[in-house]
């Protein structure tokens, strides 16, 4: 049996685990709170650092709470709940803090804190198949799940348990949005509210994806596309193409982008990179001349051709790295790179909304090189921001704001906005 170790939790690691040393090793304890005393045995040797199995809590930390959620620790989905949301934050704070010290090598500006309502705020979830054909694990045993005439049916879906392809049948998420946990809360024989089928389950797929605002339901499978609100706008979506999650928080992030960008050079365009359906260019494209939107994902680019309307538009549907090889490009047929002098020059305003890779690096450097006084970078990981950040700042921008943005309260992920200027 491996040795157990009595160890001081000292903080709360990236990834939401409790951290302690270990004869100077890095031990990574999922489930502790930071100032607590743990009993832990090694689960994991990395060599410089190692995982570790919470085995029993020895003095608990006044900042643990009885997390609100039956499937907490089995499900895959959150790993803070056993923290106050308080406490939460401020370690969100500290997580985004050190990685612009370590990654990025320059402190940043004190984040601003927008945060979430904790419970419920979740728009868009992703749930597995559970196949009765197949012999894959499930656990727990599927749960039972009642009508209203008291006849007994069993969930034909879940989510991904705790670091297994094992599916956790759940009965219920509280931080779903209210029409999903309704959902969660019925069998698939049950009718809704709006006289759908309770989650349509596409027969070709083992996992589908829902969204759900405001009494509207879309789901793979069943009812696709439609049209929510936000601000003042409708905007198109279909549940197979990514958008934002929690909604309330989108609408804080688009207000705050649009305050940034009025201060922008607005005789010169608009650029909304990975622009998904194009929802910040339908906020932010009618306070410039004209707008270009760059996407991959041509499922997405089509809906921002529905939800852009009014204003001149380009739409590119490009990788990162080979919309800054055509800058580049155009840059050498105009000739010279100072503002004003070719097409590679002419954005007065930039927002980028990468994935978790972050920028690619012929797209960091084109920015560094030739990007727009003003530049709004929103990212889903604070990791590849900093790095970012290395190269934005060694190009001569200055990073002048920093904003942290709570869009997943009881998880780990860090949502943030780093606007930065350049002379």
């Amino acid at each position: 049996m491996s040795e157990v170790f009595k160890v001081k939790v000292e903080g709360i690691a990236g990834k939401g685990a409790g951290f302690a040393r270990i004869g100077g090793k890095s031990v990574f304890i999922e489930g502790s709170a930071a100032g607590e005393t743990v009993c832990c045995r090694i689960a994991e040797d990395h060599g410089s650092w190692a995982r570790a199995e919470l085995l029993e809590i020895v003095e608990t930390s006044p900042d643990r709470v009885e997390p609100a959620c039956a499937f907490y620790g089995v499900c895959g989905g959150c790993n803070l709940q056993h923290l106050s949301y308080e406490t939460q934050v401020a370690a969100k704070i500290v997580i985004l803090k050190d990685n612009f010290a370590r990654i990025g090598g320059f402190n940043p500006p004190e984040p601003e804190v927008i945060p979430s309502p904790p419970w419920e705020y979740r728009n868009r979830m992703q749930f597995h198949r559970i196949d009765p054909n197949r012999t894959a694990r499930v656990r727990p045993a599927q749960h039972r799940l009642s009508t209203s005439e008291g006849t007994e049916h069993y969930a034909t879906f879940g989510l991904k348990a705790r670091k297994s392809e094992d599916i956790v049948p759940v009965a219920d998420c509280p931080i779903a949005d209210p029409g999903i946990r309704s959902l969660l809360q019925q069998t698939a024989s049950q009718q809704t509210a709006l006289g759908e089928a309770a989650f349509p389950l596409p027969l070709e797929k083992d996992r589908f994806t829902v969204y759900a605002r405001d009494g509207l339901l879309l789901s793979e499978g069943g009812k696709q596309r439609g049209r929510i609100r936000l601000l003042e706008k409708e905007i198109a979506l279909d549940a197979g193409v990514f958008f934002q999650s929690n909604g309330l928080m989108l609408e804080k992030l688009i207000e705050d982008l649009r305050e940034i960008a009025a201060g922008a050079d607005r005789g010169r365009a608009f650029a909304d990179l990975y622009c998904g359906v194009g929802t910040f260019a339908a906020f932010l494209g009618d306070l410039f001349p004209k707008t270009d939107l760059v996407e991959e994902n041509k499922s997405a680019l089509a809906l921002a051709r529905e939800n852009i309307k009014g204003t001149e538009t380009e739409f590119f549907a490009l990788r990162d790295d080979d919309w800054a090889k055509l800058q580049e490009r155009r840059r050498g047929v105009t000739g010279g790179s100072t503002a004003g002098s070719g097409k590679a020059a002419h954005y007065g305003f930039i927002v980028a909304d990468p994935p978790r890779q972050g920028l690619s690096a012929p797209l960091a450097r084109w920015l560094a090189a030739e990007g727009p006084p003003l530049l709004a970078y929103v990212s889903c990981d604070p990791a590849t921001l900093a790095r970012d950040s290395k190269i934005l700042t060694l190009g001569g921008y200055e990073l002048a704001a920093l904003k942290l943005y709570d869009f997943y309260p009881q998880t780990a992920h860090i949502e943030s906005l780093a606007v930065f200027n350049k002379n």
